[in-house]
């Protein structure tokens, strides 16, 4: 018979962590993404809570589909883990 020592529930551990370093972390895992498939980056410049900023780079910089990346894969991947993210641009 297994027996289980109090083990926090998941979403309580999630919730102590600062939404600053669960922002970073959500950012360098899109990055690293970007990075293997299309050889760009995208970095966390600055978050606050309800703004995020962000810089695209590598051949991310000066592509055409750079917005498409911004819209599709940061905002669209940013909304789902923290909905309360009201602004997401590229500086």
């Amino acid at each position: 018979m297994t027996t289980f020592v109090n083990t926090p529930d998941m979403k309580e551990v999630f919730d102590n962590i600062p939404a600053q370093e669960r922002m970073n972390s959500l950012i360098n895992t899109l990055s690293a993404y970007i990075q293997h498939y299309h050889g760009g980056a995208v970095e966390m410049v600055s978050f606050d809570g309800k703004h995020l900023q962000v810089r695209l780079s590598g051949a991310c910089e000066g592509c055409a589909l750079a917005p498409a990346t911004l819209r599709g894969w940061v905002a669209g991947t940013v909304k789902q883990f923290f909905p309360e993210v009201e602004s997401i641009e590229a500086v």
